[in-house]
């Protein structure tokens, strides 16, 4: 059984694995929550904040805060980063936050600039279904850079109306999902914009528990049997790690365990990752590190050294478990 103790012992391990300041910082800061005052944290911050990573992704921003188009990547252009939304998402997954350098800020003034329809780029397609799932995905990722900024409170709040719709009765109702959209949105088609779990539980306070465990049943549930992006799913996981597909299976992993209580799908699949650590306490994708390769999930400017891989392997791993485990204590 995972415990924050088996956490830190793990985390502990890829701190003395690796010296490279980005890494060292996520452990302390994101792994171990270590508060952003700390004096441990001030002592790594400078070289973390001009380290490559870091760098890279302030060197590859435009002046309009993005990096290229939200989410269609322009394909003249050969960027590392290939669109805004991997960009932000990066920059939020290497432990970057607002007080930090410009990066984020430039980012957010992006994101907003796309809610006012002054960003110069088109966004938001013809698709009466896709306007309003584009919008909810700017106000996602705004939420991760600025909790409750106040530019998502109306989509945020239709988005509530419309999930207390749907889970009215305790059990998901595609009927009462359809209305509500088609009232809130006034839409006709008679298919549904996915519904919007992430940017929900960005304010998880405003969410009541019996409508979580009712999306959790219903999302989750559905993530366990069929897989999320791909046909992977915890009910499916390969005898051996070092599998060409076993990076993909974090897809479905991390979308389960957004939920309070998701052990309920994933308590196989933990035991699963924490067996498969090596003697070093670490974990290795192995030579299947391209298959494929992760655009944001990833601690250096380099993917072709071994010692990189299994800093990305371990990171990756050790997120979700701290994802987990601060979700199994929100329900006991």
């Amino acid at each position: 059984m995972l415990t924050g103790e088996i956490l830190k012992k793990h985390a502990m391990a890829l701190y003395d694995f690796c010296e490279y300041p980005a890494v060292r910082y996520k452990i302390l800061f994101s792994l171990l929550d270590i508060p952003y005052e700390d004096e441990r944290l001030a002592r790594l911050r400078g070289d973390f904040l001009h380290s490559d990573i870091v760098e890279e992704m302030y060197q590859t921003q435009g002046d309009n805060g993005g990096w290229g188009r939200l989410r269609s990547k322009d394909y003249s252009v050969k960027a590392r980063i290939p669109t805004s939304e991997v960009g932000i998402e990066r920059c939020l997954y290497i432990g970057l936050t607002l007080e930090d350098r410009d990066i984020l800020f430039m980012a957010r003034e992006y994101l907003l600039s796309l809610l006012e329809g002054t960003a110069g780029e088109r966004v938001f397609e013809k698709n009466e279904r896709a306007n309003p799932w584009q919008t909810a995905l700017v106000c996602r990722l705004l939420e991760e850079i600025s909790p409750y900024s106040e530019e998502s409170d109306d989509t945020y709040n239709r988005w509530l109306y419309i999930a207390q719709r749907a889970y009215a009765s305790g059990e998901y109702s595609q009927e009462e999902d359809l209305a509500a959209q088609h009232e809130v949105f006034y839409t006709r088609e008679a298919k549904l914009v996915p519904m919007q779990s992430e940017l929900l539980l960005k304010r998880r306070d405003r969410v009541p528990p019996e409508l979580e465990e009712a999306m959790l049943r219903h999302l989750g549930g559905m993530a366990n049997e069929r897989g999320y992006f791909w046909a992977c799913t915890p009910g499916k996981l390969p005898e051996d790690f070092v599998y060409r597909q076993t990076r993909r299976w974090f897809k479905t992993f991390n979308y389960i365990n957004q939920f309070r209580g998701s052990g309920r799908y994933l308590e196989n699949a933990v035991s699963w990752l924490l067996e498969q650590a090596g003697e070093n306490g670490l974990w290795d994708w192995g030579p299947q590190v391209k298959d494929p390769w992760g655009y944001f999930g990833y601690f250096s400017c380099n993917r072709h050294y071994s010692h990189n891989r299994v800093v990305d392997c371990s990171m990756e791993i050790l997120s979700f478990l701290k994802k987990y485990l601060e979700n199994q204590k929100s329900v006991n």
